[in-house]
């Protein structure tokens, strides 16, 4: 780099940098890099207005530390010794320089590792099942379930309504009522969880398909009640 950092309390110093930031954003181009915090760092002050190059250059480096390091880097001398978050920003990026020698750039805005976005997902996660589970509602269901005819078997029938499993169904009491011409049908009791089961899936996709639609002829809700 052109500038001294050695010489920047002198005028000739200053005038160095003010033609070296001619045309440029920041020291080493368009990009943030360690270069231009050292020599903020190495300035006693913003440059005055004989220096409008370095000023707004001093403006734009100071706004992106006092952005990464709030209460910091904003509203501190930059002197004899330094403001804290300069030299610490500076010295940031020499491990990332020993990992990739052409990687410039100086991440002053913290961004997250993968390692903290993870986290931070199944924190977010964590949170909203919890947050579901405390939702989640339970209801009671009386199911009536009718057969073919008068000839079906109604203790089969009734094993094969409560071979079906699966979570947030629980089967309850049961009982034949009678409907006439000899043909009973059967009431069923069931707790289910809200968000785990849907009645009417339970119905169409396992109560009136094969093998149970062999036994079972319809089902219809009853009653359907919140716990």
């Amino acid at each position: 780099m052109a500038v001294s950092f050695e010489d920047l309390h002198a005028e000739s110093g200053l005038k160095a940098l003010e033609d070296f930031l001619a045309g440029k954003t920041y020291v080493s181009g368009d990009h943030l890099t360690k270069d231009d915090i050292k020599v903020y760092a190495a300035l006693s002050g913003k440059p005055d207005g004989a220096y409008p190059n370095a000023s707004r250059w001093y403006d734009g480096v100071s706004s992106h530390l006092a952005a990464s390091f709030p209460g910091k880097a904003a509203g501190v001398r930059i002197g004899g010794s330094a403001a804290a978050a300069a030299p610490a920003a500076a010295a940031a990026v020499e491990p990332a320089e020993a990992a990739e020698a052409d990687d410039d750039d100086l991440d002053l805005f913290g961004d997250e590792t993968e390692e903290d976005k993870k986290a931070a997902e199944e924190r977010e996660a964590s949170v909203k099942a919890s947050a579901k589970k405390k939702e989640s509602g339970k209801s009671s269901v009386l199911l009536d379930v009718k057969p073919w005819d008068d000839e079906t078997d109604m203790k089969k029938l009734e094993e094969i309504v409560r071979s079906i499993e699966m979570p947030g169904l629980l089967w309850g009491a049961s009982k034949l009522v009678p409907v006439g011409y000899g043909i009973k049908k059967m009431t069923i009791m069931m707790t289910i969880v809200d968000d785990l089961v849907s009645v009417d899936s339970l119905i169409e996709e396992q109560l009136t398909v094969e093998p149970a639609s062999e036994y079972i002829q319809s089902c219809d809700i009853v009653a359907f009640n919140k716990i």
